[in-house]
């Protein structure tokens, strides 16, 4: 089973496969890895005593950050997520980041943000679409067309907890939604990226 995973010089925690979005263009549609060594598809969710047992087999002074990525949203498991940070900053000051769908308020059913302050450093969300009706066609999530909104608000009330907030698409959506995700971003004072297509 495998929980922690290198992917250039970060380090990566796969702490579920569960997630409430089908993006349309979903590496896991095609491909049991993002490294080309590891196997993603987790047997069932590690505990975080598992997950911190396998810190045992990694140095975090070898790596520049570590994300909390792996076949699913992260954030389904807040609270474990939150239990393996209290962990690593008891041992480390290495940064912290999640990439998450932005969607947590939403599987929870109350506001979350403000639960990662003091443990994460960056938060990753994945936009991938202007408006609420490319959101729903491209990103397909259960919770239907209040999705959306649900992202831009759970990033604005990230800002108030925590420092390094940025919005990702990925290149594959047509360039006029690249920009118009863009100034999504601007008009809310927040980081800007877009990542490149995993074949």
């Amino acid at each position: 089973m495998t929980i922690l995973y290198k992917l250039g010089d970060s380090l990566y925690v796969n702490v579920t496969n569960k997630c409430p979005c089908a993006c349309k263009f979903c590496i896991r549609i095609d491909h049991d890895n993002v490294n080309g060594e590891d196997n993603l598809w987790l047997p069932h969710d590690p505990s975080v005593e598992e997950i911190i047992e396998d810190f045992k087999n990694f140095c975090l002074e070898d790596y520049k950050e570590l994300v909390f990525c792996g076949y699913g949203e992260p954030l389904i498991r807040i609270h474990e997520v939150i239990e393996v940070c209290k962990y690593v900053r008891s041992m480390s000051d290495i940064k912290i980041r999640v990439n998450t769908n932005g969607l947590s308020d939403l599987i929870h059913k109350k506001p979350t943000a403000h639960l990662l302050k003091g443990y994460v450093d960056g938060l990753s969300i994945s936009l991938n679409a202007p408006t609420k009706e490319a959101y729903l066609e491209i990103v397909r999530p259960r919770f239907g067309i209040e999705s959306f909104d649900a992202v831009l608000k759970f990033a604005e009330e990230a800002k108030e907890f925590i420092e390094d907030i940025t919005f990702s698409v990925v290149d594959i959506i047509p360039k006029e939604q690249i920009e118009a995700c863009r100034r999504i971003a601007t008009e809310r004072n927040i980081k800007f990226r877009i990542r490149t297509f995993i074949e």
